[in-house]
């Protein structure tokens, strides 16, 4: 059975970085969850952030790739520089999906972790632009596709083309 690993915060597990959680109310991952499918993660606070924290955002919303690359760093709102433990926390998530063998996953849109179309634009002024978080230019640099929790129909077509 493919494993698919998913945000924590989807799960209901209140790890970001104000304390809350964003559950998802899919049907679709609810029912990958019960198939025991799921791998919940959260790069954040595996990178060694607490809760809650500072909102952070990618300087200039350079990306995730810039960042991976040391070209551009993450900065919290108070402005310390919290880049290591995003580099931490993504390369936590890709150990984690390598050891379940995960070719799929599900994350949280706009994070400077997760954000797979966009993230923010580094002024905390919340302001979006496209881009990729952290922990996603990880993954799909290492040949994981992800999705956002608003993709999730786009995810399941994309899980039965592994399936067969």
């Amino acid at each position: 059975m493919e494993k698919i690993l998913v945000s924590a915060c989807l799960m209901g597990r209140r790890v970001r970085y104000d304390g809350g959680a964003k559950t998802s109310s899919d049907a679709l991952l609810a029912g990958w969850r019960e198939e025991g499918r799921l791998v919940p993660f959260c790069p954040e606070v595996e990178g060694g952030l607490p809760i809650p924290r500072p909102a952070a955002e990618i300087e200039g919303g350079a990306g995730g790739a810039a960042v991976l690359s040391g070209a551009a760093r993450v900065l919290a709102a108070d402005g310390s520089d919290v880049t290591a433990a995003f580099v931490a926390g993504a390369r936590a998530a890709l150990d984690a999906a390598r050891a379940a063998g995960v070719r799929l996953a599900v994350l949280k849109e706009g994070s400077p972790s997760c954000g797979t179309l966009a993230v923010y634009d580094g002024t905390f002024a919340g302001r979006r632009v496209p881009g990729q978080g952290v922990t996603t230019a990880l993954l799909e640099g290492e040949g994981i596709r992800v999705f956002t929790e608003e993709q999730i129909t786009e995810a399941a077509a994309y899980l039965r083309t592994l399936e067969t």
